[in-house]
């Protein structure tokens, strides 16, 4: 089941955060990106803004206008995976 979120975003320097109240999950995944994965600020932000309300979208997202390679997105894949558990 698709887990629909509504969120704002904050940019404070290099650091996007989903504020709303129930997105520890969202907000760990951002830090992933941002941290493990090295994405930019500015990458993330344009992977929110194109899957709107739809943030379980944003891998596949970041990965189909090219800002994430294949393995970098079977590597996000892996550590939803891992942290869903």
């Amino acid at each position: 089941m698709l887990h629909f979120l509504r969120f704002l975003l904050s940019i404070e320097g290099n650091v996007v955060r989903i504020r709303s109240m129930n997105t520890p999950r969202w907000t760990k995944l951002i830090d992933f990106l941002q941290r493990e994965m090295a994405l930019p600020t500015s990458a993330i932000n344009f992977g929110l803004k194109q899957c709107e309300e739809q943030v379980n979208l944003l891998p596949v997202v970041l990965w189909q206008y090219g800002l994430v390679s294949l393995e970098q997105l079977d590597r996000i894949f892996e550590w939803m995976e891992a942290s869903h558990s």
